[in-house]
Protein backbone atom coordinates (compact mmCIF):
# COMPACT_ATOMS: atom_id res chain seq x y z
CA UNK A 1 0.00 0.00 0.00
CA UNK A 2 1.60 3.41 -1.11
CA UNK A 3 0.57 7.15 -0.60
CA UNK A 4 -0.24 9.43 -3.30
CA UNK A 5 -1.30 12.77 -3.56
CA UNK A 6 -4.88 13.78 -5.24
CA UNK A 7 -5.78 17.13 -6.90
CA UNK A 8 -6.31 18.74 -4.18
CA UNK A 9 -3.15 17.83 -2.34
CA UNK A 10 -3.52 15.95 0.36
CA UNK A 11 -2.93 12.49 1.50
CA UNK A 12 -5.38 9.46 0.74
CA UNK A 13 -3.83 5.71 0.54
CA UNK A 14 -4.57 3.21 -2.28
CA UNK A 15 -6.15 1.45 -0.01
CA UNK A 16 -9.56 2.89 1.35
CA UNK A 17 -9.85 2.71 5.03
CA UNK A 18 -12.08 0.58 7.25
CA UNK A 19 -12.42 -0.81 10.19
CA UNK A 20 -12.08 -4.75 9.29
CA UNK A 21 -8.40 -3.50 8.79
CA UNK A 22 -8.71 -2.30 11.67
CA UNK A 23 -9.14 -6.20 13.19
CA UNK A 24 -4.82 -6.92 12.08
CA UNK A 25 -3.71 -3.87 13.69
CA UNK A 26 -0.17 -4.33 15.75
CA UNK A 27 -1.46 -3.13 18.58
CA UNK A 28 -4.10 -6.03 19.06
CA UNK A 29 -6.58 -3.27 19.85
CA UNK A 30 -9.69 -4.61 18.52
CA UNK A 31 -12.68 -2.34 17.21
CA UNK A 32 -16.03 -3.82 16.42
CA UNK A 33 -17.45 -3.85 12.89
CA UNK A 34 -20.82 -4.78 12.96
CA UNK A 35 -22.20 -0.74 14.37
CA UNK A 36 -23.71 -3.26 17.63
CA UNK A 37 -21.10 -1.25 20.27
CA UNK A 38 -22.22 2.22 20.65
CA UNK A 39 -18.49 4.53 20.14
CA UNK A 40 -18.24 7.38 22.32
CA UNK A 41 -18.80 10.92 20.41
CA UNK A 42 -16.28 13.95 20.72
CA UNK A 43 -17.32 15.27 23.97
CA UNK A 44 -17.07 11.96 25.64
CA UNK A 45 -13.62 11.42 24.19
CA UNK A 46 -12.76 14.72 25.58
CA UNK A 47 -13.21 13.18 28.93
CA UNK A 48 -11.19 9.68 28.20
CA UNK A 49 -8.35 11.93 26.77
CA UNK A 50 -8.79 14.55 30.27
CA UNK A 51 -8.50 11.69 32.40
CA UNK A 52 -5.33 9.88 30.78
CA UNK A 53 -3.93 13.41 31.12
CA UNK A 54 -4.97 14.68 34.15
CA UNK A 55 -2.91 12.74 36.81
CA UNK A 56 -0.29 12.51 38.96
CA UNK A 57 1.73 15.43 37.47
CA UNK A 58 -1.13 17.76 39.06
CA UNK A 59 0.12 17.24 42.46
CA UNK A 60 4.19 17.72 41.38
CA UNK A 61 3.16 21.11 39.24
CA UNK A 62 3.85 23.64 41.86
CA UNK A 63 6.82 22.57 43.41
CA UNK A 64 7.83 22.68 39.06
CA UNK A 65 6.68 26.15 39.18
CA UNK A 66 9.60 26.67 42.19
CA UNK A 67 12.36 25.00 40.55
CA UNK A 68 11.55 27.06 37.50
CA UNK A 69 12.22 30.02 39.22
CA UNK A 70 8.62 31.48 40.16
CA UNK A 71 5.09 31.44 38.31
CA UNK A 72 5.97 33.78 35.54
CA UNK A 73 8.81 32.29 33.89
CA UNK A 74 7.22 28.99 34.35
CA UNK A 75 4.19 30.26 32.58
CA UNK A 76 6.12 31.62 29.37
CA UNK A 77 7.73 28.09 29.19
CA UNK A 78 4.68 26.33 29.80
CA UNK A 79 2.79 28.43 27.10
CA UNK A 80 5.65 27.72 24.39
CA UNK A 81 5.62 24.23 24.72
CA UNK A 82 1.67 24.02 24.93
CA UNK A 83 1.35 25.36 21.29
CA UNK A 84 4.22 22.61 20.54
CA UNK A 85 2.46 19.92 22.43
CA UNK A 86 -0.89 20.85 20.74
CA UNK A 87 0.36 21.02 17.56
CA UNK A 88 1.81 17.68 17.93
CA UNK A 89 -1.16 16.22 19.05
CA UNK A 90 -2.61 17.05 15.32
CA UNK A 91 0.26 15.65 13.86
CA UNK A 92 0.10 12.44 14.85
CA UNK A 93 -3.71 12.17 14.41
CA UNK A 94 -2.88 13.47 10.73
CA UNK A 95 -0.60 10.82 10.00
CA UNK A 96 -2.99 8.50 11.84
CA UNK A 97 -5.66 8.91 9.33
CA UNK A 98 -3.29 8.49 6.43
CA UNK A 99 -3.89 4.26 6.72
CA UNK A 100 -6.21 4.42 9.25
CA UNK A 101 -3.64 3.29 12.10
CA UNK A 102 -5.14 2.44 15.63
CA UNK A 103 -2.32 3.21 17.74
CA UNK A 104 0.49 5.54 18.33
CA UNK A 105 3.19 3.13 17.28
CA UNK A 106 1.41 1.45 14.41
CA UNK A 107 1.50 5.04 12.89
CA UNK A 108 5.07 5.23 13.24
CA UNK A 109 5.36 2.15 11.03
CA UNK A 110 3.18 2.72 8.26
CA UNK A 111 5.06 5.94 8.03
CA UNK A 112 8.76 5.21 9.06
CA UNK A 113 8.98 1.48 9.50
CA UNK A 114 9.70 -1.08 11.80
CA UNK A 115 12.77 -0.17 13.28
CA UNK A 116 11.30 2.91 13.97
CA UNK A 117 8.18 1.59 15.40
CA UNK A 118 10.10 -0.94 18.03
CA UNK A 119 11.64 2.05 19.18
CA UNK A 120 8.42 3.70 19.42
CA UNK A 121 7.07 0.32 20.97
CA UNK A 122 9.82 0.11 23.36
CA UNK A 123 9.28 3.65 24.51
CA UNK A 124 6.36 3.70 24.90
CA UNK A 125 6.13 0.25 26.96
CA UNK A 126 8.47 2.03 29.82
CA UNK A 127 6.74 4.94 30.08
CA UNK A 128 3.39 3.14 30.54
CA UNK A 129 5.12 0.76 33.35
CA UNK A 130 6.84 3.76 34.79
CA UNK A 131 3.69 6.03 34.98
CA UNK A 132 1.41 2.82 36.24
CA UNK A 133 3.99 1.85 38.89
CA UNK A 134 4.00 5.93 39.76
CA UNK A 135 0.41 5.37 40.37
CA UNK A 136 0.34 2.87 43.09
CA UNK A 137 2.59 4.79 44.55
CA UNK A 138 0.03 7.65 44.50
CA UNK A 139 -2.57 5.26 45.87
CA UNK A 140 -0.55 4.40 48.78
CA UNK A 141 0.72 7.46 49.69
CA UNK A 142 -2.99 9.31 49.82
CA UNK A 143 -4.38 6.37 51.57
CA UNK A 144 -1.11 6.99 54.37
CA UNK A 145 -2.62 10.36 54.71
CA UNK A 146 -5.75 9.54 55.35
CA UNK A 147 -4.75 6.99 57.92
CA UNK A 148 -2.39 9.41 59.45
CA UNK A 149 -5.79 12.35 59.99
CA UNK A 150 -8.40 9.63 61.29
CA UNK A 151 -6.54 7.21 63.14
CA UNK A 152 -2.81 8.58 63.99
CA UNK A 153 -2.41 6.94 67.17
CA UNK A 154 -3.37 3.38 65.91
CA UNK A 155 -1.15 3.84 62.67
CA UNK A 156 2.04 5.14 63.95
CA UNK A 157 1.63 2.80 67.23
CA UNK A 158 -0.19 -0.18 66.48
CA UNK A 159 0.95 -0.59 63.57
CA UNK A 160 -2.01 -3.28 61.91
CA UNK A 161 -1.55 -4.89 59.31
CA UNK A 162 -4.75 -3.76 57.11
CA UNK A 163 -3.03 -0.33 57.12
CA UNK A 164 0.59 -1.28 56.08
CA UNK A 165 1.71 -0.25 52.47
CA UNK A 166 2.30 -3.67 51.19
CA UNK A 167 -1.38 -4.43 51.84
CA UNK A 168 -3.15 -1.50 51.23
CA UNK A 169 -1.76 -1.00 47.98
CA UNK A 170 -2.37 -4.84 46.90
CA UNK A 171 -5.72 -5.05 48.23
CA UNK A 172 -7.12 -1.84 46.88
CA UNK A 173 -5.68 -2.62 43.47
CA UNK A 174 -6.67 -5.93 43.31
CA UNK A 175 -10.22 -4.72 43.83
CA UNK A 176 -10.40 -1.74 41.79
CA UNK A 177 -8.19 -1.57 39.13
CA UNK A 178 -7.05 -4.91 38.01
CA UNK A 179 -10.83 -5.49 36.86
CA UNK A 180 -10.55 -2.69 34.57
CA UNK A 181 -7.51 -3.92 33.18
CA UNK A 182 -8.83 -6.84 31.20
CA UNK A 183 -10.52 -4.83 28.29
CA UNK A 184 -9.31 -4.80 25.18
CA UNK A 185 -11.43 -1.49 24.47
CA UNK A 186 -10.40 1.98 25.97
CA UNK A 187 -13.53 3.71 25.81
CA UNK A 188 -14.80 0.95 28.59
CA UNK A 189 -13.58 3.51 30.69
CA UNK A 190 -15.33 6.40 29.50
CA UNK A 191 -17.56 6.32 32.81
CA UNK A 192 -14.75 6.04 35.57
CA UNK A 193 -13.05 8.68 33.23
CA UNK A 194 -15.97 11.13 34.49
CA UNK A 195 -15.11 10.51 38.05
CA UNK A 196 -11.49 11.08 37.80
CA UNK A 197 -12.14 14.39 35.81
CA UNK A 198 -14.34 15.81 38.45
CA UNK A 199 -11.68 14.91 41.39
CA UNK A 200 -8.89 16.71 39.55
CA UNK A 201 -11.04 19.94 39.56
CA UNK A 202 -11.83 19.35 42.84
CA UNK A 203 -8.07 19.69 44.15
CA UNK A 204 -7.96 22.75 41.58
CA UNK A 205 -10.89 24.33 43.05
CA UNK A 206 -9.39 23.84 46.58
CA UNK A 207 -6.10 25.01 46.15
CA UNK A 208 -7.89 28.53 44.50
CA UNK A 209 -10.31 28.75 47.39
CA UNK A 210 -7.85 28.23 50.17
CA UNK A 211 -5.37 30.83 48.44
CA UNK A 212 -8.04 33.53 48.04
CA UNK A 213 -9.20 33.10 52.30
CA UNK A 214 -6.45 34.42 54.51
CA UNK A 215 -3.35 32.44 54.55
CA UNK A 216 -0.05 32.67 55.68
CA UNK A 217 2.56 33.05 53.41
CA UNK A 218 5.22 29.99 54.74
CA UNK A 219 8.40 30.76 52.36
CA UNK A 220 9.99 32.48 50.09
CA UNK A 221 8.30 32.88 46.01
CA UNK A 222 11.44 33.25 43.63
CA UNK A 223 11.02 35.69 41.47
CA UNK A 224 13.48 34.86 38.57
CA UNK A 225 15.31 31.77 38.03
CA UNK A 226 19.00 31.63 39.48
CA UNK A 227 20.56 30.67 36.24
CA UNK A 228 18.90 31.08 32.69
CA UNK A 229 18.95 27.00 32.40
CA UNK A 230 16.78 25.89 35.57
CA UNK A 231 14.02 27.15 32.89
CA UNK A 232 14.21 23.96 31.96
CA UNK A 233 13.58 22.01 35.07
CA UNK A 234 9.83 22.91 34.55
CA UNK A 235 10.28 21.10 30.64
CA UNK A 236 9.96 17.38 32.28
CA UNK A 237 7.04 17.90 34.21
CA UNK A 238 4.97 19.87 31.67
CA UNK A 239 5.77 17.09 29.00
CA UNK A 240 4.80 14.50 31.55
CA UNK A 241 1.51 16.49 32.59
CA UNK A 242 0.00 16.94 29.31
CA UNK A 243 1.42 13.57 27.74
CA UNK A 244 -1.58 12.27 26.03
CA UNK A 245 -0.36 11.68 22.35
CA UNK A 246 0.13 7.57 23.48
CA UNK A 247 -3.25 7.52 24.46
CA UNK A 248 -4.90 9.88 21.87
CA UNK A 249 -5.01 7.76 18.76
CA UNK A 250 -7.05 4.97 20.48
CA UNK A 251 -9.33 7.67 21.57
CA UNK A 252 -9.80 9.07 18.54
CA UNK A 253 -10.08 5.49 16.36
CA UNK A 254 -12.50 4.31 18.84
CA UNK A 255 -14.75 7.37 18.35
CA UNK A 256 -18.23 7.45 16.74
CA UNK A 257 -17.11 10.21 13.82
CA UNK A 258 -13.65 9.67 13.58
CA UNK A 259 -12.94 13.01 11.52
CA UNK A 260 -10.04 15.92 12.33
CA UNK A 261 -13.44 18.06 13.03
CA UNK A 262 -14.69 15.95 15.70
CA UNK A 263 -11.09 15.71 16.82
CA UNK A 264 -10.71 19.13 17.20
CA UNK A 265 -13.81 19.22 19.41
CA UNK A 266 -12.50 16.32 21.38
CA UNK A 267 -9.00 18.53 21.88
CA UNK A 268 -9.99 21.82 22.00
CA UNK A 269 -12.31 20.86 25.37
CA UNK A 270 -9.92 18.69 26.88
CA UNK A 271 -6.67 21.30 26.66
CA UNK A 272 -9.11 23.95 28.20
CA UNK A 273 -9.74 21.77 31.47
CA UNK A 274 -6.23 20.89 31.32
CA UNK A 275 -4.85 24.31 31.41
CA UNK A 276 -7.16 25.08 33.57
CA UNK A 277 -6.46 22.91 36.28
CA UNK A 278 -3.09 22.92 36.35
CA UNK A 279 -2.23 26.48 35.73
CA UNK A 280 -4.12 27.02 38.84
CA UNK A 281 -3.17 24.36 41.10
CA UNK A 282 0.48 25.18 40.59
CA UNK A 283 0.46 29.19 40.26
CA UNK A 284 -2.00 29.53 43.25
CA UNK A 285 -0.45 26.50 45.18
CA UNK A 286 3.23 27.89 45.03
CA UNK A 287 2.13 31.45 45.69
CA UNK A 288 0.73 29.78 48.93
CA UNK A 289 3.92 28.10 50.27
CA UNK A 290 6.86 29.38 48.27
CA UNK A 291 10.56 27.42 48.72
CA UNK A 292 8.38 25.68 51.09
CA UNK A 293 6.61 23.23 48.58
CA UNK A 294 6.52 19.72 48.43
CA UNK A 295 6.14 17.31 45.78
CA UNK A 296 2.83 16.58 46.57
CA UNK A 297 0.69 20.17 47.04
CA UNK A 298 -1.70 17.81 49.44
CA UNK A 299 1.23 17.83 52.06
CA UNK A 300 1.41 21.50 52.28
CA UNK A 301 -2.15 21.91 53.72
CA UNK A 302 -3.51 21.32 57.44
CA UNK A 303 -5.12 18.24 57.56
CA UNK A 304 -8.69 19.73 57.25
CA UNK A 305 -11.96 17.21 56.28
CA UNK A 306 -11.93 19.65 52.54
CA UNK A 307 -8.30 18.48 52.30
CA UNK A 308 -9.31 14.94 53.17
CA UNK A 309 -11.61 15.24 51.03
CA UNK A 310 -9.23 15.48 47.96
CA UNK A 311 -6.70 13.30 49.37
CA UNK A 312 -9.40 10.39 48.81
CA UNK A 313 -10.31 12.02 45.95
CA UNK A 314 -6.67 11.74 44.22
CA UNK A 315 -6.74 7.71 45.10
CA UNK A 316 -10.28 7.35 43.21
CA UNK A 317 -8.63 9.30 40.33
CA UNK A 318 -5.76 7.04 39.77
CA UNK A 319 -7.55 4.67 40.00
CA UNK A 320 -9.30 5.12 37.23
CA UNK A 321 -6.06 6.23 35.58
CA UNK A 322 -4.22 2.87 35.86
CA UNK A 323 -5.91 0.94 33.53
CA UNK A 324 -6.23 3.64 30.85
CA UNK A 325 -2.47 3.74 30.83
CA UNK A 326 -2.28 -0.12 31.51
CA UNK A 327 -3.89 -0.39 28.08
CA UNK A 328 -1.92 1.54 26.10
CA UNK A 329 1.63 0.08 27.48
CA UNK A 330 -0.08 -3.36 26.45
CA UNK A 331 -0.62 -2.41 23.02
CA UNK A 332 3.03 -1.33 23.22
CA UNK A 333 3.90 -5.08 24.62
CA UNK A 334 1.90 -6.38 21.80
CA UNK A 335 3.19 -4.94 19.00
CA UNK A 336 7.18 -6.55 20.52
CA UNK A 337 5.69 -9.95 21.06
CA UNK A 338 4.66 -9.75 17.38
CA UNK A 339 7.69 -8.32 16.02
CA UNK A 340 9.78 -11.08 17.97
CA UNK A 341 7.52 -14.22 17.13
CA UNK A 342 6.81 -12.63 13.78
CA UNK A 343 3.23 -13.60 14.08
CA UNK A 344 0.92 -13.25 10.90
CA UNK A 345 -3.08 -12.02 11.04
CA UNK A 346 -4.46 -15.13 11.76
CA UNK A 347 -1.78 -16.29 14.44
CA UNK A 348 -2.34 -12.56 16.07
CA UNK A 349 -6.32 -13.47 16.84
CA UNK A 350 -5.57 -17.41 18.11
CA UNK A 351 -5.45 -17.45 21.60
CA UNK A 352 -6.08 -13.27 21.81
CA UNK A 353 -8.09 -13.57 24.98
CA UNK A 354 -5.59 -15.69 26.65
CA UNK A 355 -2.77 -13.37 25.76
CA UNK A 356 -4.56 -10.65 26.79
CA UNK A 357 -5.39 -11.94 30.53
CA UNK A 358 -1.55 -13.41 31.10
CA UNK A 359 -0.53 -9.66 29.95
CA UNK A 360 -2.79 -8.20 32.24
CA UNK A 361 -1.65 -10.16 35.32
CA UNK A 362 2.04 -9.83 34.65
CA UNK A 363 1.88 -6.04 33.89
CA UNK A 364 -0.13 -5.42 37.33
CA UNK A 365 1.93 -8.11 38.98
CA UNK A 366 5.55 -6.26 38.19
CA UNK A 367 4.43 -2.81 38.96
CA UNK A 368 2.84 -3.68 41.74
CA UNK A 369 5.82 -5.43 43.18
CA UNK A 370 7.94 -2.43 42.38
CA UNK A 371 5.51 0.17 43.73
CA UNK A 372 5.44 -1.01 47.28
CA UNK A 373 9.36 -0.57 47.05
CA UNK A 374 9.97 2.31 45.81
CA UNK A 375 8.99 5.29 48.34
CA UNK A 376 9.63 8.85 46.29
CA UNK A 377 7.96 9.77 43.43
CA UNK A 378 9.42 12.81 42.43
CA UNK A 379 12.30 11.58 40.34
CA UNK A 380 10.44 9.44 38.86
CA UNK A 381 8.41 11.98 37.14
CA UNK A 382 11.20 13.72 36.22
CA UNK A 383 12.45 10.96 34.34
CA UNK A 384 9.17 9.84 33.16
CA UNK A 385 8.73 13.71 31.62
CA UNK A 386 12.43 13.42 30.04
CA UNK A 387 11.30 9.99 27.88
CA UNK A 388 7.92 11.76 27.57
CA UNK A 389 9.63 14.40 25.04
CA UNK A 390 10.88 11.41 22.55
CA UNK A 391 6.84 10.42 22.05
CA UNK A 392 5.97 14.07 22.06
CA UNK A 393 8.39 15.30 19.65
CA UNK A 394 10.56 12.91 18.26
CA UNK A 395 8.52 10.80 16.78
CA UNK A 396 5.56 12.78 16.05
CA UNK A 397 8.40 15.12 14.17
CA UNK A 398 9.73 11.88 11.90
CA UNK A 399 6.35 10.85 10.80
CA UNK A 400 5.55 14.58 9.62
CA UNK A 401 9.29 14.31 7.74
CA UNK A 402 8.18 10.91 5.99
CA UNK A 403 4.69 11.84 5.12
CA UNK A 404 6.43 15.52 3.40
CA UNK A 405 9.00 13.51 1.90
CA UNK A 406 6.46 11.10 -0.03
CA UNK A 407 4.36 13.78 -1.10
CA UNK A 408 7.11 15.69 -2.39
CA UNK A 409 8.68 12.86 -4.04
CA UNK A 410 5.49 11.91 -5.71
CA UNK A 411 5.28 15.15 -7.20
CA UNK A 412 7.81 17.89 -7.37
CA UNK A 413 5.47 20.93 -8.17
CA UNK A 414 3.83 20.93 -4.57
CA UNK A 415 2.84 24.01 -2.72
CA UNK A 416 5.23 26.20 0.17
CA UNK A 417 3.38 24.53 2.56
CA UNK A 418 5.00 21.22 1.82
CA UNK A 419 8.37 22.48 2.17
CA UNK A 420 7.65 24.26 5.33
CA UNK A 421 5.80 21.25 7.29
CA UNK A 422 8.67 18.91 6.36
CA UNK A 423 10.99 21.49 8.27
CA UNK A 424 8.48 21.84 11.29
CA UNK A 425 8.91 18.11 11.15
CA UNK A 426 12.82 18.28 11.35
CA UNK A 427 12.44 20.84 13.92
CA UNK A 428 10.14 18.61 16.13
CA UNK A 429 12.54 15.70 16.13
CA UNK A 430 15.73 17.56 16.77
CA UNK A 431 13.98 19.45 19.07
CA UNK A 432 12.74 16.42 21.18
CA UNK A 433 16.26 14.82 20.85
CA UNK A 434 18.09 18.16 22.88
CA UNK A 435 14.87 18.38 25.50
CA UNK A 436 15.70 15.14 26.50
CA UNK A 437 18.99 15.17 26.44
CA UNK A 438 18.97 18.30 28.80
CA UNK A 439 16.15 17.62 30.93
CA UNK A 440 17.90 13.87 31.50
CA UNK A 441 21.40 15.24 32.35
CA UNK A 442 20.09 18.03 34.85
CA UNK A 443 17.95 15.54 36.77
CA UNK A 444 20.96 13.52 37.64
CA UNK A 445 22.85 16.39 38.39
CA UNK A 446 20.16 17.62 40.81
CA UNK A 447 19.62 14.18 42.63
CA UNK A 448 23.06 12.85 42.16
CA UNK A 449 23.61 13.20 46.11
CA UNK A 450 20.43 11.55 46.67
CA UNK A 451 16.79 12.10 47.47
CA UNK A 452 15.59 13.53 50.39
CA UNK A 453 11.83 12.76 51.73
CA UNK A 454 9.37 15.31 52.17
CA UNK A 455 8.67 16.92 55.28
CA UNK A 456 4.72 17.11 55.80
CA UNK A 457 2.36 17.98 58.70
CA UNK A 458 0.97 14.48 58.10
CA UNK A 459 3.50 12.53 59.96
CA UNK A 460 3.59 10.18 63.06
CA UNK A 461 6.85 12.34 64.79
Amino acid sequence: MTIIPNQGNELKSEQPYNEKSQLTSLSGCHLPTDGTSKKPGWFVSAFLVVNATLGVALLNFPKAYHEAGGVISALIVQSVFLVLVVFGLFIIIYCSDIKGSNTYQDVVLSLCGPKAQLACAVCILVNCFGMCTTCLIIIHDQWELFFLNVSRELYCTTHPFYMARAFIISATSVLFILPLCFTKRIDFLKHSSVLGVIGCLYIAVLVAVKFFLHHDNQGKIATAPHSWIDVFLVVPNICFAYACHVTIVPVYSSMAKRNMREFSKTVTLAMILCIITYTVTAALGYLQFGDNITNDILLSFNPTTDVMVAVVLVAVKTYTTYPIICFVGKTAFETLWRMFWKMSPDEILTREKTRRVITTLVWFTLTLLLSIFTPNIGVAIQILGANTALLIFVFPGLCLLKTMENIIESDKNQPKEVRVLKWIGITYSVLGVFMFGLTLTQIIMKNIQGVKPDSSKFTCS
